[in-house]
């Protein structure tokens, strides 16, 4: 390969084993043109007078601006749902910015069970829903995808897609490397481990699919208006202070309208400036190459080799091959002109690519380059796509940020983004992708953390999925008050939400994150002796990872002693005002409207029932103004603290009900200024004794309830709570005190066996207790009485609340579905997305799974359904005979209708 390479960079032409079809260049490598390879593009069609196609209308319910593949898919659901009034502009023509020469592949399979869905809905659409409608070829061919393995820990992964595949009927099989070779003739597998063959994947044509579903949509009532450019969004604020979507300006017009969608691709950023709205994406070069004729290659699978980070997509009798490098380049000034563009292509960039793939397919050594293909693509923080209600502005949506997966996530992403503008929220957990609650408001412009991020996440696209994987870009943005006094006794952070919260702690000393030096990119010197990508890289397994005894010690310390929890990354919130109560009892499941000092566990939920967030809500007196801990306010008071991971997602859950309902209180973050320790454990009682300035006994003291109390010499409110199921008290304190606080109670802790723990101790610890994480075993589209959580909706009383309609029609209508807990005699580590069989079906899937030291054994939660379609009953639990699947391999399974430890709830309560 370094022969091409000399090959290319020659000053005088040379032959090539992969040749250019022109003569090469000293300036730029090989000349071949810049051309997409479709044999029909939409650049010649439509007006080309610079008018729009039609004349915009002066208002409609919806506008959804660009024409590409989410806009064209976002505009069709919204008419097939049944929206007149619905209207796209696209400022050239339709595909013109990123759509038209994507390469438009489509694998059903991918490490979410959501994705699976989204994906399975856009392939119904492109295959099936609209040939059926328009009498119209999409361009859509089925020839199947091809994973490559080149070690067990890749093919490992595979085989985890392959068990996930079976819940959803995606046909997949796992092959040998001749087996390979029978289905691939022309493919070397000299260093294959294995491959995941996936019969029914295939191709989808961008200018057929979208043009089809303009096609549709316009005959539901859509109006389709291409050179209209959008040059201005007018917000109004509304008597409550709300900011609101009230108009599009165009060049030809302005539509007075409540909702825009911002489908603009790679100049989504320009346009939600234009509102007000940060839009986290950065824009990059992504190629891929077109070859000449290969004989032979006709009907093959599309192939994904992630371990060298290239992709080849069947192009007729030819291939596209592309992929992911390391050292991408930005587009630092987006051209508002550019349309049907495409960039020159750096060879030097793109060489790592030529080389894996005439690894893979030798006789691409002798094969013609036909054209290249270096075209502008938007990418994201988290490689996810941005949707959903901008925190900013009601009624300016997000469909934007699709990491070059725009064409194969568009049908399913466009369904829910139009059920999400009619309806106020999407019908699956689109939790990943929704802009409100992925990134906090202090990250979304923030240009160096989504530089860095977006970097690392496009690098990294090909790269295992591994379960404890940690970024090392964009770190320590949020440090807590305890960060530094915890990374000098070793401890190992995981990043969550810019918070640097603790993960685990190693006895080998600190271990820091350092500045990002972009994996030695852009001319960058790679961190050397980095003892924190070390030990993330000890991670990387599907098996125990060699700290597994560390964690464990964490964990049994708790059980037998105590632990210390760092957990200052929680939000903590206040609702306070005139009204605060009447918005507390209609947004929290359980009531909470009790006297000063009670602490309630509750969830809330949305219309449909589902759970949007569990968490512990405090009535509080008022206090002292200027005061985090215990603040001044007028009217009733409460005191919220939620999971850091998914705080925004609370607060914009929260607001937006707050917004609608028009309750007349406040919502207060007070996250920065209060940090918050757990100590648990049957010791927990007698070292905090000596520390705090009040009674800990049960009988002053009972759980779940809370109070103002000095510690150390410092105020802070103490609460008697668990999320390990152990006795145990939080200390919410004000961050200038934490040190102290921290210090005073490992001191008095110190004598009784007191450890630090992290976040790998929690997770096991509280699925061990049986204990929920939100958006694990608990998400938007479960409702508390499949998850088990029936006792935190208040039925019994009469108070509304919302959701409440949605889960008393689901408990007279019976469960169908339901949260069940397994354990597996045999010691397999388990991770989340495994099959559940019972009696030889296929019911369900493992969402969070966990080893559990205590009782020494795997456990996994995961939701179960009954095949032929009846209620999933407590009997019909306990009947089956179980087995989960990992990796392709089953397990024997227990299941459990009551917490496999302390079932009786006892040890929270002090008896031991």
């Amino acid at each position: 390969m370094s022969y091409i390479s000399r090959a290319w960079r020659a000053a005088a032409p040379l032959p090539a084993p992969w040749r250019s079809p022109r003569p090469f260049s000293s300036a730029s490598g090989p000349t071949a043109k810049k051309s997409v390879p479709y044999q029909k593009t939409l650049q010649e069609e439509g007006p080309g007078s610079g008018e729009p196609s039609r004349p915009p209308p002066a208002s409609a319910q919806v506008v959804v601006v660009g024409g590409g593949s989410l806009g064209c898919q976002t505009a069709y659901h919204l008419a097939k749902m049944g929206v007149s009034g619905v209207v796209l502009l696209e400022r050239d023509r339709l595909t013109s910015g990123t759509t038209w020469h994507t390469a438009g592949l489509l694998w059903q399979l991918r490490p979410s069970d959501v994705e699976v869905e989204l994906l399975a809905h856009t392939r119904d659409v492109v295959s099936r829903d609209l040939p059926a409608e328009t009498g119209l070829h999409t361009g859509w061919v089925e020839n199947g995808g091809l994973f490559i393995a080149s070690n067990k820990q890749r093919l490992d992964e595979y085989k985890r897609l392959m068990s996930l595949g079976k819940v959803y009927g995606v046909e997949s099989h796992v092959l040998t490397p001749s087996q390979t070779k029978d289905l691939y003739p022309l493919m070397n597998i000299d260093d294959l481990y294995g491959t995941l063959y996936v019969p029914k994947d295939g191709t989808m044509d961008p200018a057929g699919t979208c043009s089809t579903l303009a096609r549709a949509a316009t005959a539901r009532g859509a109006t389709i208006i291409e050179n209209c450019p959008v040059t201005g969004i007018q917000v109004r604020t509304d008597d409550f202070g709300v900011k609101r979507v009230h108009a599009v300006e165009t060049a030809h017009g302005t539509i007075q309208t409540p909702c825009v969608v911002n489908c603009a691709g790679v100049w989504a950023r320009a346009l939600g400036r234009l509102a007000g709205v940060h839009v986290p994406l950065v824009a990059m070069h992504h190629a891929y190459v077109v070859t000449e004729r290969i004989e032979g290659i006709q009907n093959m699978p599309n192939v994904r080799d992630h371990d060298a980070s290239v992709y080849l997509r069947l192009q007729g009798d030819a291939l596209s091959v592309g992929g992911y490098e390391s050292n991408p380049i930005f587009w630092e000034e987006v051209s508002e002109k550019f349309a049907f563009g495409l960039f020159d292509l750096d060879w030097d960039v793109f060489m790592q690519h030529i080389e894996g793939a005439v690894n893979r397919v030798p006789v691409l050594e002798k094969t013609g380059i036909k054209s290249t293909v270096c075209g502008p693509e938007s990418f994201t923080a988290d490689h996810k796509p941005l949707m959903g209600e901008a925190p900013e502005v009601r009624g300016f949506f997000l469909g934007c940020g699709f990491n070059s997966a725009g064409m194969m996530l568009g049908g399913g992403c466009g369904r829910e983004l139009a059920h999400w503008i009619i309806h106020g929220r999407p019908e699956k957990d689109m939790y990943g992708y929704d802009i409100r609650q992925r990134f906090h408001h202090s990250l979304t412009d923030n240009n160096r953390w989504i530089r860095e991020r977006s970097h690392e996440s496009y690098a990294k696209n090909y790269s295992v999925v591994f379960p404890h994987d940690e970024p090392l870009a964009g770190r320590n943005v949020r440090k807590d008050p305890l960060h530094e006094e915890l990374l000098r006794q070793g401890c190992v952070f995981q990043e969550r939400h810019g918070w640097e919260r603790p993960g685990w702690f190693s006895p080998g000393g600190a271990a820091p994150v350092l500045d990002y030096d972009y994996y030695g990119a852009y001319g960058r010197q790679r961190h050397r002796d980095y003892t924190y990508n070390r030990l993330l890289g000890d991670e990387y397994t599907f098996d125990f990872p060699p700290h597994h005894d560390i964690i464990k010690k964490e964990c049994l310390t708790c059980r037998n002693a105590l632990a210390l929890f760092d957990m200052s990354y929680f939000g903590k919130f206040y609702l306070v005002g005139p009204e605060a109560t009447k918005a507390a009892d209609w947004l929290f499941s359980a009531d909470v409207s009790k006297a000063p000092g009670s602490t309630v566990y509750t969830c809330m939920l949305n219309q449909q029932g589902g759970v949007e967030s569990d968490l512990t809500v405090s009535r509080i007196s008022p206090g002292s103004p200027g005061s985090a801990l215990a603040p001044a306010f007028e009217g009733d008071g409460y005191y919220l603290a939620i999971g850091g991971a998914v705080a925004q997602h609370n607060w914009s859950h929260i607001t937006t009900v707050l917004q609608d309902m028009k309750f007349q209180c406040k919502l207060l973050d007070c996250s920065e200024e209060l940090g918050m320790m757990s100590i648990q454990g049957p010791l927990s009682r007698v070292v905090l004794q000596e520390v705090l300035d009040t009674d800990l006994s049960n009988e002053a003291f009972p759980f779940s309830t809370h109070k103002i109390t000095t510690a150390a010499g410092c105020q802070v409110r103490a609460m008697r709570l668990s999320f390990v199921g152990e006795m145990g008290w939080e200390l919410h304190v004000p961050r200038a005190d934490c040190v102290k606080v921290y210090r005073a109670v490992m001191q008095a802790g110190a004598q009784h066996g007191i450890a630090n723990a992290g976040y790998r101790a929690i997770d096991s610890l509280s699925i061990e207790k049986g204990y929920r994480h939100w958006h694990a075993d608990l998400r938007p589209d479960d409702t508390p009485l499949e998850a088990g959580l029936a006792f935190t909706c208040k039925l019994k009383s009469s108070i509304p609340f919302l959701g409440r309609e949605a889960v008393e029609a689901q408990k007279a209508k019976g469960i169908f579905r339901r949260l069940v807990c397994f354990t597996t005699e045999e010691k397999v580590p388990m991770f989340g997305l495994e099959a559940v069989w019972r009696d030889g079906k296929v019911v369900g899937h493992i969402r969070r799974a966990d080893f559990g030291f205590a009782i020494d054994k795997t456990i996994a939660y995961g939701y179960i359904r009954d095949p032929a379609g009846g209620p999933v009953s407590l009997d019909f639990v306990k009947s089956g005979s179980y087995e989960l699947e990992r990796m392709g391999v089953t397990y024997p399974a227990r299941a459990h209708t009551k917490s496999p430890f302390d079932p009786d709830n006892k040890r929270v309560k002090g008896f031991y």
